[in-house]
C-alpha cells in the first residue's frame, strides 16, 4: 500500500469515527467543560438554627463572637427570669452572658467561621464592699484576657443590663486593683484584635 492511499484509509476511519460519535449523541470536545467554582457558604451566615438549649427557653440576650476577625453579635437565650434582668441584678444577668461567651459555639456556626476567645471558668460576681453598685468583678485581672476575649466580654456586657446607666462597664479582678470602666465602640467591634475597649481608672465613686 503506497504512503498516499494509507493517508487516505486513516482520514476516512477518522471521519467514520466522528459520524458514528455524533450518531451517538456525544459532541466531541478538545478541552475539559469549566463548571465554575464550588459553590461556599457566605462567613458569618448560620445556614440552620442552633439546636442547642439556645433555641429553647430563656430570656433572649445578645452576645458577641468572633467571626473574620470582627466582633459579631448574635442571638442567644439564657436560663435567667424575665424579671431578674434589670439593673439592680447585674451580678446574675454578667454572669449568665459570661457562662454563654465560655460555650463552644455551635457547629453551624463554627462552620460559618464564629469563635470565641473568651476562656471557660472565668466568672463574675457582682460589686464587693467599696465598689459603686454598677461594678463587676472578674475572678481573673482583665489585663490578663487576650484583646479578643476583653472585647468580646465588655460589647456583651455593655449592650446588656449588666451595663451601667451611660453604657460602660465596670470591670476590676479579685485583687486590689482599681475597677476601670470600659467601653464598646465600633472600632473595637471591627478590629478588637487592633483596638482595645478604651477605659477609665475610676478613683472615686461615680
Amino acid at each position: 500500500m503506497t504512503a498516499r492511499r494509507r493517508r487516505l484509509t486513516a482520514g476516512i476511519a477518522m471521519s467514520l469515527l466522528g459520524l458514528v460519535a455524533s450518531a451517538c449523541g456525544i459532541r466531541p470536545t478538545e478541552v475539559p467543560t469549566d463548571f465554575g467554582p464550588a459553590p461556599s457558604r457566605e462567613p458569618c451566615e448560620v445556614s440552620e438554627p442552633a439546636t442547642s438549649k439556645q433555641s429553647t427557653g430563656g430570656v433572649p440576650v445578645r452576645v458577641f463572637l468572633v467571626c473574620t476577625a470582627e466582633l459579631v453579635p448574635v442571638d442567644r437565650r439564657v436560663e435567667l427570669p424575665a424579671e431578674q434582668t434589670s439593673e439592680k441584678d447585674r451580678g446574675r444577668v454578667a454572669r449568665a452572658l459570661l457562662d454563654e461567651l465560655g460555650q463552644q459555639v455551635s457547629r453551624a456556626e463554627r462552620q460559618a467561621g464564629y469563635s470565641t476567645a473568651v476562656p471557660d471558668g472565668v466568672t463574675v460576681s457582682g460589686p464587693r464592699g467599696g465598689d459603686p453598685d454598677d461594678a463587676l468583678r472578674l475572678s481573673a485581672p482583665a489585663e490578663d484576657l487576650s484583646p479578643f476575649a476583653l472585647a468580646q466580654l465588655v460589647c456583651t456586657l455593655a449592650n446588656s443590663a449588666a451595663a451601667s446607666r451611660d453604657g460602660r462597664v465596670i470591670l476590676g479582678g479579685p485583687g486590689v486593683d482599681p475597677l476601670r470602666a470600659y467601653e464598646c465602640t465600633p472600632e473595637v467591634r471591627a478590629r478588637p484584635g487592633v483596638h482595645e475597649p478604651p477605659s477609665t481608672v475610676l478613683t472615686r465613686l461615680p
